[in-house]
C-alpha cells in the first residue's frame, strides 16, 4: 500500500510586516504543490529500515527502526493529541540527524529532517516505511515550503495510520473530514515548531485548509474567495534573514513611531478592503474586470507601503518596473528584500504578454511560475503497489 498526500504553498496578499503590529494580512494557497509518498516496505523486505528520500535534492537517507525506537520511544504520546517535541527528545532526534552526515552545503536541511523524524515517531509508531518527496516550491523563497512539508508528510502518515478515514477504493485526490483537518494541522504545526521555533501556523493552516484566511493579533479566519485569481510568482533567488527584516521594521516603527502607525494602519485597511473584496461576487466579465482593477490598486498601495517600511530589494524593483511597463501591478509577498514578487493577471491578460513578461523577467535570472491562488488544501490519494 502505498499513500500520497499533496499540499499547497502560499502567499501573502497583503500585510506581511505590518502584521507584525497589530494590523491586518491576508494569506492564501497557491496551486504548487509539497508531495509525500509513503510506502510500507513489501513483507519479502528483510529490512527495517525507515527511509526518507529528498528527490528534488538527491538525498536519501536511512535509519534502522529499532535504532528510532530506542530514542524516540519514551516520548511519543497518542494520535489523537498532537504534542511538541520535548528538549530531550529534540537532543535525541539530533544524534540521529547527524548520524547521516547531511553535507555542509544543505545543512539547513537538517530542520526539516528533525520535523519528519518526530512526526514519523509520533504517528506510526516505528514501522519500517520509505518516504519520498517532491516539491513544485522553491527553498527559502517565503512560499510556505516547510509548512507544505509537513502538511504532506502529516497527511500521508495519518491516511497510512488509519487515523485519517479517506475512501481507499476511490480514484484521484481526496479531501480530509473538518475534524481530520483540525488533527492534521496541529500535527504540521508540531512539525513547524522543530524547524522555525515559534511559527505563526499560518503556513501550515493556509496549506491544510486551501483557499484564503484573514489574520491579526493571533486569530485566524478562513475566508471563501468569489474570485478567481491568476498570478505571475517571480523567484527572485535573492536569499533573505526574515528574522533581520522584522527587526528592522520594528526598528524603524521606535524611530518614527507617529509615522510608521500610520502605515501599519494604512495596511489594515487594504487588508480589509482587499478580504471584503475576494467575498463579494463577480456576475459578469466586466464586474470582474473592475474588481480586477480595483484588487490591483490594493496591491500597487500595498507595495509602496512595504517600500516605506524598508524591505525592498534591487531584485523586487526590477521585477516592478518590467511589469509596469506592460500594465501589471506586482508587489513582493512575505519577509522582502528578495524572495518571491507576486504579478496579477488579469483574466482578460494576452497569453502573449505573459508570455512576453516571463521571457524579460527570466533574462534577468529570475524564476516564473503561473499559479492559481486561493485553491484546495491538503489532499490524499491511495495507490495498490504492484
Amino acid at each position: 500500500m502505498e499513500v500520497k498526500a499533496r499540499a499547497p504553498g502560499k502567499i501573502i496578499l497583503a500585510g506581511e510586516h505590518a502584521v507584525v503590529h497589530g494590523s491586518t494580512a491576508v494569506a492564501a494557497s497557491v496551486n504548487l504543490y509539497t508531495t509525500a509518498s509513503v510506502r510500507l516496505p513489501c513483507s519479502s523486505d528483510k529490512d527495517d529500515i525507515v527511509k526518507l528520500q529528498l528527490k528534488d535534492l538527491a538525498l536519501e537517507f536511512a535509519w534502522p527502526v529499532s535504532r528510532i525506537k530506542e530514542a524516540l520511544g519514551g516520548f511519543v504520546g497518542p494520535i489523537s493529541t498532537p504534542t511538541s517535541c520535548p528538549a530531550e527528545c529534540l537532543k535525541a532526534i539530533a544524534s540521529l540527524v547527524e548520524y547521516q552526515n547531511i553535507p555542509e552545503a544543505k545543512i539547513k536541511l537538517a530542520s526539516g529532517v528533525s520535523a519528519f523524524l518526530w512526526l514519523y515517531s509520533s504517528i506510526l509508531r516505528f514501522v519500517p516505511v520509505d518516504v519520498a518527496i517532491t516539491s513544485e516550491l522553491p527553498l527559502g523563497s517565503g512560499l510556505g515550503s516547510s509548512a507544505a512539508f509537513c502538511v504532506a508528510i502529516s497527511a500521508a502518515l495519518l491516511a497510512l495510520s488509519g487515523s485519517v478515514n479517506v475512501d481507499q477504493e476511490q480514484c484521484g485526490w481526496m479531501v480530509c473530514k473538518e475534524d481530520e483537518l483540525v488533527l492534521l494541522n496541529k500535527w504540521a504545526f508540531e512539525g513547524e515548531k522543530i524547524i522555525h521555533g515559534k511559527p505563526s501556523g499560518i503556513d501550515n493552516t493556509v496549506s491544510t485548509y486551501g483557499s484564503m484566511i484573514k489574520f491579526r493579533s493571533g486569530s485566524l479566519d478562513l475566508i471563501k474567495s468569489n474570485m478567481p485569481l491568476e498570478m505571475l510568482v517571480t523567484n527572485t533567488k535573492v536569499g533573505r534573514n526574515t528574522k533581520a527584516l522584522v527587526a528592522g521594521v520594528s526598528e524603524r516603527a521606535i524611530r518614527h513611531p507617529d509615522a510608521m502607525s500610520s502605515v501599519f494602519n494604512a495596511v489594515d485597511s487594504i487588508s480589509k478592503e482587499l478580504s471584503i473584496l475576494l467575498q463579494s461576487s463577480a456576475h459578469d466579465d466586466m464586474s470582474l474586470t473592475q474588481k480586477e482593477e480595483q484588487l490591483a490598486e490594493l496591491m500597487e498601495m500595498n507595495q509602496g507601503l512595504l517600500q516605506c517600511m524598508g524591505i525592498s530589494h534591487g531584485s523586487i524593483e526590477t521585477v516592478l518596473q518590467t511589469t509596469s511597463k506592460y500594465g501589471l501591478v506586482s508587489k513582493l509577498t512575505g519577509a522582502g528584500a528578495g524572495g518571491c514578487v507576486l504579478t496579477l493577471l488579469p483574466n482578460l491578460l494576452s497569453g502573449t504578454i505573459v508570455d512576453e513578461v516571463i521571457a524579460e523577467l527570466e533574462s534577468c535570472g529570475f524564476e516564473c511560475f503561473i499559479a492559481g491562488i486561493g485553491g484546495k488544501g491538503a489532499e490524499i490519494s491511495f495507490h495498490d503497489l504492484v
